[in-house]
């Protein structure tokens, strides 16, 4: 479940609708009804926020997001999308990682999900994170 407080529009969530889980984009949000409606592949609907499930961060969603990779020296990777950048310990590691763009640094920011990491993008490059490749 994802309080309907962490998610924004555009974020990318999965969907749970009687046992199906479908990933998709949030579109609106009713804070009120504690409520987002998200478009997944097959339609628009309105889910409350026990039918809505974060995507956990790993390297293969950092892929479909759209970032390079680069190995450093001392094992740990550096994934980058235009001047944001992640750093983990080692490959497969999310748990303890940094993130950085341009002067704003957070170390072990509590990051677990997709969509938290969309909402630290944002609050750091002002510009919402999404799959779109970079110029």
């Amino acid at each position: 479940m994802i309080p309907i407080h962490e998610l924004k529009q555009g974020d990318y969530v999965i969907t749970d609708f009687e046992g199906v889980k479908r990933p998709g984009a949030v579109k609106r949000i009713n804070p009120d009804e504690k409520q987002a409606c998200v478009e997944t592949e097959v339609q628009e609907f309105w889910y409350e926020e026990d039918q809505l499930l974060g995507i956990p961060l790993d390297e293969s969603q950092l892929m479909e997001l759209n970032f390079k990779k680069e190995i450093l020296p001392d094992g740990s990777i550096k994934y980058m999308k235009g001047s944001f950048r992640i750093v983990v310990p080692q490959g497969g590691d999310f748990s303890q990682l940094d993130i950085w763009y341009r002067e704003d640094f957070r170390h072990h920011p509590d990051i677990h999900f997709v969509h938290q990491l969309q909402n630290h993008y944002l609050q750091m490059t002002k510009v919402h994170l999404t799959d779109e490749a970079m110029a």
